[in-house]
């Protein structure tokens, strides 16, 4: 199934990395810092636990973004 998240917080963040764990074809919708971190780092979600769990290893990509102003 693809699923397109919009917003990679808290929340889009679980379910995009729980999605693709699970074998999903994920693309989510980011931009300013979590965008840097996630072309850094990858996407991956930690347990309470402190296991960890990867999303995808696909790198962040962008896609069709025009020119944004430099507040963003």
């Amino acid at each position: 199934m693809k699923v397109c998240v919009a917003g990679l917080g808290a929340i889009g963040g679980l379910f995009a990395a729980r999605l693709s764990a699970a074998g999903h074809e994920v693309s989510a919708l980011a931009r300013g810092a979590t965008l840097a971190a996630v072309r850094e780092r990858g996407l991956a979600l930690t347990s309470i636990n402190g296991e960890r769990s990867r999303g995808s290893s696909r790198p962040a990509r962008r896609y069709g973004a025009s020119k944004r102003r430099s507040s963003d």
